[in-house]
């Protein structure tokens, strides 16, 4: 059995392929929103985030560092679920097992859409935003 493990700050995203609709009501064709700059998609999975060097470890010589024992990483702020929009332009597409995927950077993120909920469980009084 096989396993995607993304590394690094990058995410892995399912793009929504939902027909869109222009404002006069025309639906867009798949070609006409490959040309848009910004993307919209799922996070399926995420990278540990950007590693961190341990100043201690570096000494005099840090091309010596064996092993990648105790490593950190800075912590992302995209989460699995989340509901990503991104620049297009910074992604890779793969196709994995027949399905379509988009690896992004964190860096191209440009907005989170989060279920929010406070740290009891009950769901937080969030005014909803329509982006399109």
């Amino acid at each position: 059995m096989k396993e995607i493990i993304v590394i690094g700050d990058r995410v892995l995203v399912q793009l929504d392929d939902a027909e869109e609709k222009t404002e006069v009501g025309l639906y867009l064709p798949q070609s006409v929103k490959e040309k848009d700059e910004v993307a919209k998609g799922r996070i399926i999975k995420t990278g540990p985030g950007i590693p961190l060097a341990n100043p201690s470890d570096l000494g005099d010589e840090p091309w010596n560092i064996s092993g990648a024992q105790g490593m950190r990483y800075m912590p992302m702020e995209a989460r699995e679920g989340d509901y990503a929009l991104f620049l297009r332009k910074a992604v890779v597409e793969i196709n994995y097992e027949g399905e379509k995927y988009l690896i992004v950077p964190q860096s191209a993120i440009l907005l989170l859409i989060r279920d929010s909920e406070d740290i009891s469980g009950e769901d937080l009084d969030t005014p909803s935003l329509d982006f399109e």
